[in-house]
């Protein structure tokens, strides 16, 4: 695992339930503006269950795409238990549960 993919990792651990951050957001976070696919990536390969990547999604508040995270469907019903509420396009209401972050270390 690289340095970059621990920060990753690390970031959105701190992300508290009933919020939700961008893919760009942790990059910025982690001192790489522009690594916001890293972060895709790094988050689509990640095995470790206190990683909560369900809740990173697109800036717009859009759900990830294919079967990542267990799907669009999962990633909302984890997202609506832990009280995020939603738009009624279907994306995630970022201006009420965007977080604001932390700097990575």
């Amino acid at each position: 695992m690289t340095d970059f993919t621990e920060k990753i990792y690390a970031a959105v651990r701190r992300i508290p339930p009933g919020k939700v951050a961008s893919y760009g957001q942790i990059a910025f976070l982690c001192g790489r503006p522009r690594a916001s696919r890293i972060v895709g990536a790094a988050l689509s390969l990640c095995r470790d269950m206190t990683v909560p990547c369900h809740r990173v999604i697109y800036r717009d508040g859009s759900l990830c795409k294919g079967e990542a995270f267990g799907g669009r469907e999962l990633q909302k019903q984890l997202l609506m238990n832990e009280g995020v509420g939603f738009l009624p396009d279907g994306r995630a209401d970022m201006e009420k549960y965007g977080w604001e972050g932390i700097v990575c270390d």
